[in-house]
């Protein structure tokens, strides 16, 4: 059976597979590593996952969906043709397409995978990650911390042992870990971020920008005209990060909006979300008992920290330049291969990973000092960036006379207020009759390195014992799964073979809409022939023809304005 690794991103998902004694990157039915996390939903049920969906986000703005991934954990939806879709069946359907990408390079059935998820992902949201596995038709055989799986990847390269602090800025989300390597032990000392930041906040900052100095109102724009903009703020965002200026040149419609933004123009924009990135970097420091000189290298990851601020921001915050001898979009499929690889591969078996529980865990408890007004705090048990595998456990007492149980109220989060934080699960607790602060309770927390959290509670005065146990797996119902499942089984990934097809036919449609004049006129006629020539059952060679039409297609882009 395989061993596969997912980064299931913000932006673009990989998959790898740990192959002999390496982890290697699968490629996707375009030929490439990495898959934006784009779905497009066709009048055909057809579902285009990757770049043919990217393609659709202009000519096809209300049938394609991006960026869901910041929704998982929530009940928001996405409209798709007149079909409301959860966040987790989006997700689903990028797993789907990367778990045909792996059968198809393995030549066997996938059944399951590692899929690495933000270390800073709460519990709803990783119970989102796998609802989103199941109904892809996956087990999940672990959720790896994508620092951490980024760690794996490094240490298996990295020459010398030492301390090293992993820095990932992916398209949505910001982690924090910092990793101390010896004698193939590799332990995270502690990990944190920020979930609702990313590549694609930098990206909002130069579409206002944009906005700004078109003298645009973007809220009465259509949402073709939005994704035109939306197009050009990340391509300005990729220029800026290696040159100092950059030009934006667009079409919506009501005349030609051209323009030019300075990188410094950008940084001074992003000001606020840099100082966003250095918290949590500065959280972690001081919880790991480290000093920044103690630091043997920053290893950046995420495809948003090839921006020139963030290696500033990390040189400064450190004194040197950051280590840039991984390839910081793939490092984290590369790894969570690793971690599938970990436990049956034998060229891993001497390889030790220890990680740490991102959040804190308590229980919802009394203050005292409050008096009659009874106000709640949350008791940790266990404190966030605790190494696990872990065991704690803390004494409560009842808090009025004649109280016959006691609520155990499970909660997740640094708020000290529980309606501020994540709420797990809860217990009833059953209690001799007695006077205030007679009865006690000890309550033990378990915590694994699957997210499995074991709370036992044990009545002093009786040994009564209750269990329960708050696992990441349960999310959806089984019967909502089913439900689900079966009703995406009505949406069909094109064959392989065609989705090169697909995605040269999207980006034809795509430059028609930007287009006018004569340009659109050429690529109409250039859409009609493409698809006469791919329909012939006779074509020899599909690829010299896509080649043919693909650099007609790369001609018109670089053309100054596309059209009369």
């Amino acid at each position: 059976m395989a061993d596969i690794g997912i980064d299931l991103g913000t932006t673009n998902s990989l998959v790898a597979v740990f192959d002999g004694e390496r982890p290697r990157l699968i490629r996707n039915a375009s030929g490439g590593f990495l898959t934006p996390s784009v779905v497009s939903v066709t009048p055909q049920s057809e579902v285009l996952v990757g770049l043919a969906a990217r393609e659709r986000l202009i000519s096809h703005a209300n049938a394609t969906a991006a960026n869901f991934k910041r929704l998982m954990g929530t009940e928001r939806t996405t409209m798709l043709d007149h079909m409301s879709y959860r966040p987790e069946e989006l997700s689903a359907l990028v797993l789907r397409s990367l778990k045909q990408d792996a059968e198809a390079d393995l030549g066997e059935p996938v059944s399951a995978a590692v899929i690495s998820v933000p270390a800073y992902f709460n519990d709803q949201q990783r119970r989102a990650t796998m609802d989103a596995a199941r109904l892809a038709g996956l087990e999940v055989t672990r959720l790896v911390n994508e620092p951490t799986a980024a760690a794996l990847a490094y240490g298996l390269e990295a020459k010398s042992d030492g301390t090293f602090l992993v820095f990932d800025l992916g398209g949505g989300t910001f982690d924090v870990s910092i990793l101390d390597r010896y004698d193939d032990v590799m332990e995270v000392k502690a990990t944190t971020g920020d979930s609702r930041l990313g590549g694609e906040d930098f990206t909002d900052v130069l579409q206002r920008l944009i906005v700004a100095k078109a003298g645009l109102a973007l809220e009465h724009q259509s949402p073709s005209a939005r994704a035109i903009v939306r197009r050009q703020a990340d391509a300005m965002k990729h220029a800026l990060s290696q040159q100092h200026d950059a030009t934006f040149d667009m079409d919506l419609g009501g005349g030609r909006l051209e323009g030019r933004l300075t990188r410094q123009e950008f940084e001074t924009a992003c000001a606020p979300l840099l100082a966003r990135l250095r918290g949590p970097v500065e959280r972690a420091v001081r919880d790991s008992g480290l000093d920044p000189n103690d630091f043997d290298g920053v290893v950046l990851v995420g495809g948003a920290t090839r921006m020139q601020m963030v290696k500033s921001l990390v040189a400064r915050l450190f004194g040197r330049l950051p280590m840039v001898s991984i390839d910081p979009d793939t490092t984290v499929a590369l790894g969570a291969a690793v971690q599938a690889g970990l436990s049956r591969n034998g060229a891993l078996k001497d390889v030790v990973m220890t990680d740490v529980c991102p959040f804190t865990l308590g229980i919802a408890a009394r203050d005292e000092a409050s008096g009659p007004l009874q106000l709640q705090y949350v008791a940790p048990i266990i404190e966030r960036n605790a190494v696990v595998p872990i065991s704690r456990s803390d004494t409560f007492c009842t808090v009025n006379d004649k109280q016959t149980a006691i609520k155990v109220a499970v909660y997740q989060g640094e708020n000290m207020r529980p309606e501020n934080n994540v709420l797990l699960g809860q217990l009833s607790v059953p209690v001799p009759s007695n006077k205030a602060g007679a009865e006690f309770i000890s309550v033990r927390f378990t915590y694994d390195v699957s997210g499995m959290l074991q709370v036992e509670v044990t009545v002093t005065s009786t040994g009564k014992v209750l269990s329960q146990v708050f696992q990441n797996s349960q999310g959806m119902a089984e019967e909502d799964v089913a439900l689900r499942f079966k009703a995406l089984q009505h949406l069909k990934l094109p064959p392989r073979e065609d989705a090169a097809n697909k995605e040269l036919l999207a980006r034809m449609e795509r430059l028609y809409e930007e287009s006018r004049g004569s340009m659109r006129d050429s690529i109409r006629h250039m859409i009609v022939e493409f698809e006469s020539e791919i329909a012939d059952q006779k074509m020899r060679n599909p690829e010299a023809c896509r080649k043919r039409f693909a650099t007609q297609l790369d001609s018109f882009e670089q053309s100054p304005l596309l059209g009369d």
